[in-house]
């Protein structure tokens, strides 16, 4: 390990308590509920939401150095190699120098987003489970100002590193609303006035055919399977993105980035 009373680049002391870590790889939630997250911009836009509780930083110097602020004088950091770092997140994950661990975000409820800004998307997932692709898609989620990203809580990864770091920030950002009962969300948010377009590859109209004027709940199945009958029954209608037919379909994650810039852009 390295010491921990030097000063960082930039000649500030970050005062935090040094300790050894325990031996394992991580999975990016920690034993006690918390999750760490990594890599610096999901790092960097933790440290600087005002809703989320830190715990713990482990960095090395360059790591420390490369986010856009100085840490609080007080805050818990433990300097760290960069082999050390590798043991607290998932194999091969790309730390850049910033392992954060720090409390879950608290729960976000569907009423405080569908009273809001109208004229923003919402983006519903059903049994996308793939952190990887749910976290790309609130990058873009972010990118193209939805409002908030709805998923079934059974049905969904947790809040964890991998997520966070394909996220690039956006988790921080984009409202996540977990529910229990995905078809009564979407009836909910018919109710609130959204038209709901479903993604569906076998649909007749395309998306630029299918979007209105008006609020938008784009809803998004899992690959392979797509939306669940029930799903689908609750969508006002489907559509289909307009692909060449020698490529069956596109990677979830691209559909709904696609999908929201034609909305951004209608």
């Amino acid at each position: 390990m390295a010491d921990s009373g030097s000063k960082p680049a930039g000649g500030r002391a970050l005062r935090g308590r040094a300790g050894r870590m325990k031996n394992g790889r991580g999975s990016g939630r920690a034993s006690s509920g918390a999750v760490r997250l990594w890599g610096r911009h999901a790092v960097e836009a933790a440290l600087r939401n005002p809703d989320r509780t830190h715990r713990k930083l482990w960095a090395t110097r360059e790591g420390v150095a490369s986010l856009d602020g100085e840490l609080p004088a007080d805050f818990p950091v433990e300097w760290a190699q960069p082999v050390d770092l590798a043991r607290l997140v998932a194999r091969d994950a790309p730390h850049q120098g910033l392992v954060l661990e720090c409390e879950p975000l608290d729960d976000v409820f569907l009423s405080d987003v569908l009273e809001g800004e109208p004229e923003r998307p919402i983006l519903v997932l059903d049994q996308v489970t793939d952190p990887h692709n749910v976290g790309a898609l609130m990058r873009s989620a972010a990118a193209f100002n939805a409002v908030a990203i709805v998923t079934q809580d059974r049905h969904a990864p947790p809040e964890s590193g991998t997520l966070g770091k394909s996220a690039s920030g956006a988790l921080e950002i984009v409202p996540w609303i977990r529910v229990v009962n995905l078809a009564r969300a979407l009836e909910e948010i018919a109710e609130a006035g959204y038209w709901r377009i479903g993604l569906a590859g076998e649909a007749e109209m395309t998306l630029a055919e299918a979007l209105p004027a008006g609020p938008v709940a784009l809803v998004l199945g899992a690959e392979g399977e797509g939306m669940r009958h029930n799903i689908s029954q609750h969508c006002d209608s489907l559509a289909r993105l307009p692909i060449d037919e020698a490529m069956e379909s596109l990677n979830v994650s691209n559909a709904g980035a696609i999908a929201l810039y034609a909305v951004a852009t209608r």
